[in-house]
């Protein structure tokens, strides 16, 4: 059973920016806004569901991380709770954007 205190733990992020990747998916830049920071480790491969302020609503998958800005690393996702991640959608394509909320499912 989830509680309450099990879904402040949900890392939720916010998409600060997004664009194409270069072959296929997308390149989302999020920023953490509340719960736990998740290990590289956890996001690697991981189920994320996209939100927008319409409603419209998705499922992505993580694939790799992108490294305009550095390496990436557990440290640096703590310290400055940003990443950058290629996504892929599940099923039609989804266009998500700036302001999102990305949910990481547990």
């Amino acid at each position: 059973m989830v509680t309450v205190t099990d879904m402040e733990r949900v890392p939720r992020f916010r998409v600060l920016d997004a664009m194409d990747a270069p072959h296929e998916g997308r390149i989302l830049r999020l920023r953490l806004e509340t719960g736990a920071t998740p290990a590289i480790a956890d996001l690697k491969g991981a189920r994320l569901t996209a939100t927008s302020s319409d409603g419209d609503a998705g499922v992505l998958y993580v694939r790799a991380f992108a490294v305009f800005g550095g390496r990436t690393s557990d440290e640096r996702l703590a310290r400055s709770g940003r990443i950058d991640v290629v996504v892929e959608p599940e099923g039609r394509n989804l266009p998500v954007g700036a302001r999102w909320e990305v949910r990481l499912e547990p």
